[in-house]
């Protein structure tokens, strides 16, 4: 699988994430947004933790320090902002 049709998986597992909020800390969760943010080209080693602020909206701590807002914004990209 190419890293574009990758990319696009991670989006829409992203996208889903809401529609389960009791595996908000699961592992596939992290692992997700591990790849999303390793993808948009940021560096973060792995997600730690993920805190849900809302519909496709959160927080991602990772073990290097850094946090990330992690959101889809109007055009449906996913993006990621350093906190």
């Amino acid at each position: 699988m190419n890293a574009r049709c990758r990319f696009l998986a991670l989006m829409l597992a992203l996208v889903a994430l809401p529609v389960q909020p009791s595996l908000a800390q699961a592992p596939s969760t992290l692992k997700d947004l591990t790849a999303v943010i390793m993808l948009l080209g940021m560096p973060c080693g792995q997600v730690t933790s993920v805190q849900r602020q809302g519909t496709d909206d959160h927080i991602a701590s990772c073990e290097n320090g850094t946090r990330y807002r992690v959101t889809v914004n109007a055009q449906g990209r996913v993006v990621a902002q350093k906190q």
